[in-house]
């Protein structure tokens, strides 16, 4: 474990010169911080993603089509629940006062989009009749939100 000076030619042919390294560039990446910056990441995203649904619990019925694009407002949704409850985001609303809660939102927003998430258990002819109050709240953009179905899984 000692250290000592070597000569030009000293080494008798044995061994060889090694060269110093002072002085030249490092020439490898090193990627340990990138991949901890990435799990940092990782990790912050997973926590983060299901605080950003919507937290009524329903089953939405499974469709193959595709998701509408986004806006650069929050998404107002009005969700039907299991028991005919009607809520606009996460908050009970009287059906008679429906039509007057959505025509106040509707002022303060500038898109006309609304997203009816309703469980699949509904009959239809609710779910078309909380779907002609949104209109006539001020809402003509309507995106019913289904969950996505695997190939063969539909019903019909």
């Amino acid at each position: 474990m000692g250290a000592g000076v070597m000569k030009s030619g000293d080494d008798g042919g044995k061994r060889r010169r090694r060269r110093s390294r002072r002085g030249q560039p490092m020439s490898e990446i090193n990627v340990t911080p990138f991949v901890d910056v990435m799990l940092v990441l990782l990790i912050i995203f997973m926590v983060a993603a299901p605080l950003s649904i919507v937290g009524v619990p329903v089953e939405l019925p499974e469709t193959s089509a595709t998701a509408l694009p986004g806006d650069d407002e929050e998404p107002l949704t009005v969700t039907i629940t299991n028991d005919g409850r009607v809520m606009i985001q996460e908050t009970d609303v009287a059906e008679e006062a429906l039509v007057m809660r959505l025509q106040a939102i509707a002022a303060e927003r500038t898109s006309d989009k609304i997203f009816l998430r309703a469980d699949g258990r509904n009959d239809w002819n609710r779910v078309a009749q909380i779907m002609g109050l949104l209109n006539a709240g001020g809402f003509a953009d309507i995106g019913l939100v289904t969950d996505i179905a695997t190939p063969g899984d539909t019903d019909g």
